[in-house]
């Protein structure tokens, strides 16, 4: 499918009367100018958090060239393991990336963008590996345009001392591959691999390397800048632009408690006492015009604040600065505050010169939990779900001030939408584009209909060629797993059912399952909720969403067979009052399964149907949902989405309190009371996730301020 353009005509000489009007008689009204609107401008495909790595670079290692394959490479690539407990893939996002550029090149899309968490950490191998990839579609007529994640770089400048534990050797075993300044390296440790091929670059050598995506000028862009360029008589020109690019002009001043530089005077006085640690460091910001009318805004939200080991006589050793990971547009806020006024300076020329401004960073500008955030955070485990990273609401009305309309953001690999709108009328959109290393994997195209409307589709990467490339290799670690009775091997078995998918879809979707078993139920959910979510089929929680009884948790020993929970989570507590025998609870359930029956049949389900809902699927299609929204209700289908709906407005309007010893809830609750208090906190929390802005092909109108749904068939849980 091609992308068609649209022409609109020009208003120049509209905008030129108006002003002479305007100077002759200072008397009249002075009509706003119209901005000059250009011929239709080319769509932009945004391609976040690729964590790209180069699965058959070389460690440049005489100790480890990888696994030998069939046709003469030498896979260098991480333990299936290793994928199946991160919130990436880090090995078939590499054939991923290939498909998504053939795929946006197929559909005439020749500009690209990377908001960030393009490589995993900034290695050579993989930074030399995602440039040779870029050069070769640049060499087809593709441009790219970068901003960097908290994963290149890591810091701000080089650590020689990191690397990887999981690379999976020949015989299905993990390699341990370090820079050379690791401590293993330097005491000679046998069992591990040393080369500087795993080093994590810093700023100066990767604007070096990538200086062709972005961060340097090209002599065929229209303008290009700064947040800090001043070019002379304000006119632009590609030499100047190339001497505003040089790494010295690119620094500002930051220290542990904020901005420096012209900032700092203000910040002590509202601190009351001098900001420490202070030192210079890159912002690779810049803004492009690749064709004409077409602003691309590229934002280093990167923020490395300088900790307690910041030494002021060596200010370049990465151990001095705090990672970025959590830190995003919050922290722009008080230590880049250059980047909030060259922002509002941006758009404001952008809206007066009439430029389809489109901005990107790798972080999010809101909420982007569909709001759900603090209901969230009550429910689950203490930082859960990666909370810290979401935007304060006083960050979202900053950047909002600035009249920035549209932003684009990755980080948390999730697809979502969300808007906000302040007071004074500003009104900003923020976009999630997906991760292509994820379930859900999908990159956006985003294509402005005229000065006022924007197109977002999400394109999905159902289908990728050789995405099984390297099942074989996998298969020898599963092997090996399998055989050995180390118990450090046992406990990193995975489900061989991931080697039979036949789609990088199906494979996804299958990783989300096992990354949630094998990770998110027990870094996410309290005790008793794991329990429940991990024994319960659909059928199993209506019922117990409509369960009355006096039967206790302590008593479940004695009824067993009825409800697959048990009192394992809970503190022993002392029975009160005159209690009802345990065997009251097959009659009591056997009532809920009738109110049951009759919620499912007034949905025009079936009751036993809710089985096929397994305990796997539902917390499955929660995590799920959590990260691919609108996408994720897509694959469920549309009987598993009215199931899910009968199951969210079960429960009782005021579920009883939970009784409770210190932190942990007492054994004598009833046996309903637990699940019906906090999952339907949790159902909520999945509705709200299932039912928020558009996420896969939707129209903003800034005008208008408002999301509309494109897609007729799109499927939520309202």
């Amino acid at each position: 499918m091609s992308i068609k353009m649209q022409l609109r005509p020009t208003h120049a000489g509209a905008a030129l009367l108006a002003a002479l009007l305007s100077s002759c008689d200072e008397e009249r009204p002075r009509p706003e100018p119209e901005p000059e609107v250009p011929a239709a401008t080319p769509s932009v495909a945004f391609m976040t958090d690729v964590h790209f790595e180069n699965v058959y670079g070389d460690f440049k290692s005489t100790q480890f060239a990888g696994i030998p394959t069939k046709d003469g490479k030498n896979a260098t690539i991480r333990t299936m393991y290793a994928q199946l407990t991160s919130t990436r893939l880090f090995n078939e996002n590499y054939f991923a990336f290939r498909a998504a550029l053939d795929d946006a090149y197929a559909k005439g899309v020749r500009l690209v963008a990377l908001p960030g968490d393009f490589s995993d950490d900034a290695q050579p191998i993989n930074i030399n590996g995602i440039a040779d990839i870029l050069h070769e579609y640049q060499a087809k007529g593709m441009r790219f345009f970068i901003a960097p994640g908290n994963h290149d770089p890591n810091e701000p400048y080089d650590d020689d001392e990191a690397g990887k534990n999981d690379f999976l050797t020949q015989d299905g075993k993990e390699q341990k591959v370090y820079a050379t300044g690791n401590a293993a390296c330097k005491a000679n440790d046998p069992s591990v691999v040393c080369t500087n091929e795993l080093m994590e670059q810093g700023y100066e050598k990767l604007l070096g390397k990538l200086g062709d995506f972005g961060y340097m000028p090209n002599k065929a862009d229209l303008h290009w800048e700064t947040p800090f360029s001043q070019y002379s008589n304000g006119q632009y020109s590609h030499e100047e632009a190339v001497a505003q690019a040089e790494l010295k002009n690119r620094q500002f001043e930051i220290c542990a408690e904020g901005e420096g530089g012209k900032y700092k005077a203000a910040g002590e006085a509202e601190l009351g006492r001098p900001y420490t640690r202070c030192t210079h460091i890159t912002d690779s910001s810049y803004l492009v015009e690749p064709v004409k009318g077409l602003w691309l805004l590229s934002i280093d939200a990167n923020v490395f604040v300088p900790n307690s080991k910041f030494d002021p006589a060596n200010p370049t050793s990465f151990k001095g600065f705090d990672g970025a990971g959590n830190a995003g547009w919050n922290k722009v806020l008080t230590h880049k505050k250059h980047l909030l006024e060259w922002i509002k300076s941006v758009t404001e020329r952008a809206r007066a010169q009439g430029k389809q401004l489109m901005a990107f960073s790798h972080y999010p500008t809101m909420d982007f939990y569909a709001n759900q955030t603090q209901a969230m955070k009550a429910v689950f485990k203490p930082g859960a779900f990666q909370t810290a990273r979401v935007p304060e609401a006083a960050t979202t009305a900053a950047l909002a001030a600035t009249g920035l309309r549209l932003h684009i953001g990755g980080h948390m690999h999730f697809n979502g939408t969300n808007d906000y709108q302040d007071a004074a009328g500003n009104f900003l959109v923020n976009v999630q584009s997906p991760s292509l290393a994820v379930y859900g994997a999908s990159y956006k195209i985003v294509t402005y209909k005229d000065l006022d409307t924007v197109d977002v589709q999400t394109i999905g990467l159902s289908s990728v060629p050789r995405f099984d490339e390297l099942f074989p290799l996998y298969q020898t670690e599963y092997d090996y797993l399998q055989a050995s009775t180390a118990s450090g091997d046992v406990a990193k078995r995975w489900n061989r059912a991931i080697l039979d998918t036949k789609s990088y879809g199906e494979f996804t979707r299958y990783y989300f399952g096992e990354l949630s078993r094998l990770r998110f139920m027990d870094e996410y959910w309290p005790c008793e909720m794991k329990e429940a979510a991990k024994s319960l089929d659909g059928k199993q929680m209506l019922i117990l969403s409509q369960l009355q009884t006096q039967v206790t948790l302590a008593q479940l020993k004695d009824a067993p067979g009825i409800v697959p929970i048990s009192a394992t989570c809970a503190a022993t507590g002392t029975a009160t009052g005159s209690a009802v025998a345990a065997s009251q609870l097959s009659a009591d359930w056997a009532e809920a399964t009738a109110k049951a029956e009759k919620l499912a049949s007034a949905a025009g389900l079936k009751l036993d149907d809710f089985a096929k809902i397994t305990a796997y699927d539902f917390y499955g299609d929660f995590h799920r949902t959590v990260y691919a929204g609108e996408l994720a209700l897509r694959d469920m289908g549309a009987e598993r989405v009215s199931q899910y709906k009968v199951l969210m407005g079960a429960f009782p309007a005021s579920p009883a309190e939970i009784l409770k010893i210190g932190d942990k809830p007492s054994d004598q609750n009833a046996v309903h009371v637990l699940f019906q208090n906090q999952f339907k906190q949790v159902f909520a929390i999945f509705k709200g996730l299932g039912s928020a802005k558009p996420s896969d092909h939707f129209t903003i109108d800034f005008k208008g301020k408002k999301v509309t749904n494109a897609n007729d068939s799109a499927l939520s849980f309202n």
